[in-house]
Order: C-alpha cells, then structure tokens, then sequence
C-alpha cells in the first residue's frame, strides 16, 4: 500500500511540473515569439528577405533571432519554414534545403509548398531526382490553387529529364482535375508540343 502511494504521489509531482512548464514558461515563450515574429512576417510578405531573416539595426528579430531564442516553441518551428523559402528567393538553396529540412509542418498549406520548395532548392542544386520526389509530394493535394500548380512544375521537370510519358501524364491529370486552372491552358499547349 505505501508504494501505491509513493506512486501516486509522484504521478501527481510530474503533472505539477509538467502544468508549471506548460503554463508558466512555455505559454509565456509562444507569446513572445508570436510578438517577436510579427515585424519579420510582415517584411517576409513584402518580399524584403534578407532583412526578414536578421535585421540589420536590430531593431526587431529576424525568422534566425527567432529560431535561436525561442527555440522548442511553434512560432521557432515556423521560423524555419519562412527562414528556408527566403533563402530560397535569395539563391542560397543549401540554407533553403537545410532550414526546410527542420520545419516539421502543422498544417495542410505550409505541408505542401514546404515540399514545393524543397523541389526548388534541389533542382537549382542540380539534384532532379530529389527535386521530382519533392514535387510529386507537392502534387499529391486536393488544393485547387497549389495542386496544378506543383503538376505542371513536376510536368517540366519530367520532360526535361527524358520523362516524356511521365511529363504527358501530369499535364492530362491537371486538364481532368484542374480544368479552370491557370495551369491548364499552358497544359493544352505543352500536350499539344508533347504529343
């Protein structure tokens, strides 16, 4: 009977300082990094990337301040996620892969254009076998927007890697899927070439 209650008394330990952790610290942190990453989102959405990822007068934090302070929190997981497609659009694919490589996704959308830029990264680097599998998962989407739009990219990539029948196939899926896409008229045209 006593180590029955040893236990429960320490059962009832853990879940006081896992409470404590969760609400005093941790809830805390979330907030700060929320707050901390507002000015860095914004200048992300302007396309100002180099300045989103560290600030030059270190008048706000940047997605790398972020990821190095709050690190464990969600606002630090995303970080890497917009940290990984700046230095995609600054031409510095090897920081892109390894950022993106680190963002673990919590939703849907940044699942999908997390795997799109990665498809990027390793074609700039000249990896198109990696690149392909990562435009596929990018493909694999009932997102109307995002779903073309990974297709006809996979679709290129395909033809131009001698993947003709591969390269026909995604652009047919996008016409039977995706009629009302911007994707789909290149689609008519590239088959029309294809074929």
């Amino acid at each position: 009977q006593s180590m029955l209650t040893y236990a429960l008394i320490g059962i009832a330990a853990l879940a006081t300082i896992f409470a404590a952790y969760k609400y005093l610290y941790q809830g805390p942190r979330e907030k700060d990094a929320v707050n901390a990453m507002y000015k860095a989102q914004q200048l992300f959405e302007r396309d100002s990337f180099a300045v989103a990822l560290e600030s030059p007068s270190g008048a706000y934090e940047g997605f790398l301040s972020i990821i190095d302070q709050y690190g464990g929190t969600k606002s630090s997981n995303l970080a890497h996620y917009y940290a990984g497609v700046s230095y995609l659009n600054l031409g510095k694919y090897k920081e892109a892969v390894e950022y993106l490589d680190d963002y673990s996704p919590k939703d849907d959308v940044t699942a999908i254009t997390a795997a799109g830029a990665l498809g990027d990264a390793h074609a700039e680097l000249g990896d198109k076998a990696k690149a392909l599998s990562y435009y596929t998962t990018a493909s694999q989407t009932d997102n109307e927007l995002l779903a073309p739009y990974y297709l006809h990219k996979l679709a290129m990539l395909s033809y131009s890697e001698g993947k003709k029948e591969d390269a026909i196939k995604q652009l047919q899926m996008i016409q039977e899927k995706y009629p009302d896409s911007q994707e789909n008229r290149e689609a008519e045209k590239l088959l029309a070439r294809f074929q």
